[in-house]
This record gives structure tokens, sequence and C-alpha cells, in this order.
């Protein structure tokens, strides 16, 4: 049997704040991050919250780091543990950040001006320059460019403020990360065009599923979407798997236990192959469509122990460590 081509593992699943509770152990508190690991290849990191610390302890500290980081936008929860990224810490280590430039009082601001504004005091009391290990941060180009044999794909997605989602294709497999999603209003079917092409066919789609439909009503213009929407995205660009993302920290392990049910059946009903529920610690080892049998997936070493589960073509591994 043929390694994986592709491994996607989940570090940080929530939207908007950390959050630690008893409640949430089993899914995770940490913000989004979410990595991409071809064999012999660097990684590519989708956003740079809090999960990124615990990616960062997986990490052999005697080997300098190098790597692609994605970022979807600048808000906190998506790039505040870029100083608690223990790698970039070691002389020699190298990361190569993407993304959007943003507008401030109708100006265009590139993104390392953005990162460095607030990564510098009175925010944080370290700069990006004091950091020992090279970060670089450009803003994302509108043209397709690579990472190693990578190819990645931009496109703007409706939220609060310039957002971008990103599309990867590697080792023959496509993953869409569209984290943050605005839903047009509480029964659209609508999806932007610019988010059905970036999600076209692909092999998973990691999207926003923050809220269910009461949290819709009471929060309507907050940049996302309810977990139905989400499955609608999916039947509509045509995701042969789902991956619920940027779960609301007032939900508990059982209320995205209900919701991931619940939006299994919904997915049944519009042609969606699979519904998950990202949760942290869990590993997608993923292949080619055409190569029928899943391959093993093993999960980063955070010092816990793996569970490992087998589903439509795919590894499972899932970290015991809630």
């Amino acid at each position: 049997m043929e390694d994986a081509t592709l491994n996607v593992t989940f570090y940080g699943v929530r939207g908007s704040t950390p959050s630690c509770e008893p409640a949430l152990q089993r899914y995770g508190g940490n913000t989004a991050c979410v990595v991409l690991e071809q064999p012999g290849e660097h990684p590519i990191i989708c956003d740079l919250g809090t999960g990124l610390r615990f990616f960062g302890r997986s990490h052999d500290p005697s080997v300098p780091f190098q790597g692609t980081a994605l970022v979807s936008h600048l808000h906190w929860d998506h790039i505040q543990g870029l100083p608690f990224f223990t790698p970039v810490l070691a002389p020699g280590s190298k990361l190569e950040v993407f993304a959007p430039a943003t507008a401030q009082h109708g100006v265009e601001v590139e993104a390392d001006e953005a990162v460095r504004s607030f990564l510098a005091p009175p925010f944080f009391p370290v700069s990006l320059d004091a950091l020992r290990g090279e970060v670089t941060v450009r803003s994302t180009p509108r043209e397709p460019f690579s990472s190693g044999s990578a190819h990645v794909t931009s496109a703007e997605v409706p939220h609060c403020g310039r957002t971008l989602g990103y599309r990867i294709e590697a080792g023959g497999v496509s993953v869409a990360y569209v984290p943050d999603h605005q839903q047009p209003g509480p029964e659209a079917i609508d999806v932007a065009p610019a988010v059905l092409e970036l999600a076209r066919d692909v092999d998973l789609l990691i999207h926003d599923a923050q809220f269910d439909a009461v949290d819709f009503e009471a929060k309507s213009d907050w940049g996302h979407c309810t977990v139905k929407y989400a499955v609608r995205v999916a039947a509509q660009c045509g995701a042969r798997r789902l991956a619920l993302f940027h779960h609301d920290p007032s939900h508990d392990d059982d209320t995205i236990d209900a919701l991931a049910d619940a939006a299994s059946l919904h997915a049944a009903d519009l042609g969606v192959s699979e519904v998950i529920a990202a949760s942290e610690g869990l590993t997608l080892s993923m292949r080619p469509p055409s190569d029928v049998e899943p391959s093993t997936a093993v999960a980063p070493d955070l010092g816990v122990g793996t569970e490992v589960a087998r589903a439509s073509g795919v590894a499972v591994s899932v970290l015991a460590n809630r």
C-alpha cells in the first residue's frame, strides 16, 4: 500500500477567541491552525491562531524549521499564535507568511506593515525583527503561486474586512480552506462565485461552521455562517468531503456533536459524501481520489496517545489529547 501523499492536521479549530472549559476539551479550544504536510517537503500552515503553538511543539528543535503560512485575514484569532511559535526562535529557521493586504482609512496597507504594527510594543513586547529565526511577511499575490511542489490559489471571501480563502493542490489532492465566510441571509442558498470556483470539486473543504440557526439570527452580520450553509457550499462546489471548522467558542462538545450529526443528514440529501467536525489533533491522511485504499496516518506527537479510524478512503488519526 502506498503512503499518503498529503496529511492534513488540525491544531486549532475554534473561532473568535480561545476557549478553555471542561465541556470543550474533546474538540479543543485553540483558534485556527491547520497544517498540510507532504513527505519530503516543507509544511504549509493555514492560519496562525493559538493552535500554532502546539504545532511548534511537534517540531524537532535540533532542526531549523522551514515552512510557508497562508493567512486568511488578520483578525486576532488567525494570527495571535505567531510569536509563540517556538521554531522561529531558533537561528536558521525560516517562515514565509502570505497574508492579505488590508485597507485602512481608504489606503491599502501591505501585509508586512500590518503585521508589524501589532507585533510590536505596546501590543506585544517582542517585534518580528527580534526573533532569531527569519519571518518574512508578504501580501498574498492575486495570481496562483507555488510552495514547493504545491500549487496555491487564493480568492476573496465575504467576511468582515479583506479575507482570503485558499486552494492548495499537492500530491494529487486538493484542499480548500475557507475558515470565515459571511452567510448572505438566514435561508440563503447563494454562494459567492469566487468561493464556488475556489472550492470546485475539491477533495476536502475546510469551512466556517460557527453558528447554528439561533446564533445566526442574533449575529447575522458577524461575518460567519451556519453549519447548514457550510453543507450547502460543499454541495454546490462539489466537494467530496466537508470539515466543519471555526467552531463557536460557546459551543460545547455535545453541541458540536449534534450539529455534525444534523449536517451529515443534510449532506446526504444534497449529495455530499462525508461531513466531519474538525477537532484538535485530528489528522486526515489523504491520497488521490483514484486510490481506493486509505493509507495509515500517524498524527504528530503531542505527548499523548492516538486512536485511528478509517472512513471513505481517508485514514483518520485522532490524537487523544483532550
